[in-house]
């Protein structure tokens, strides 16, 4: 699927390993590769680092379901849950000593 001197990225390789397990065809595997791929240059970072893909999800969402009126294209799509930053809760420590 690559070649020699291509280095595979830990994410890849997951990825691979995952179709192989399921045991997709070469050919489908290529396929699935190929649109990572180009996902990851269209965000120019690696997907696992997308957080566009919700909003990417609702407009083919939107395509299929209503404009296309194919819902069952989209049945298996869900939104990708996206960690919230808890706030820095100051200590007793790190506040500064109030004068009056």
């Amino acid at each position: 699927m690559t070649t020699s001197n291509e280095r595979i990225s830990p994410l890849r390789q997951r990825m691979i390993e995952d179709m192989r397990v399921r045991k997709l065809n070469p050919k489908t595997q290529i396929g699935y590769i190929r649109a990572v791929k180009r996902l990851a240059e269209y965000l120019k970072r690696s997907p696992e680092d997308a957080t566009t893909i919700n909003s990417t999800l609702s407009g083919l969402h939107f395509l299929f379901c209503k404009t296309l009126v194919r819902p069952e294209a989209m049945r298996e799509m869900s939104s990708v849950p996206v960690p919230r930053k808890l706030p820095y809760v100051l200590s007793m420590q790190d506040m500064p000593m109030l004068t009056a």
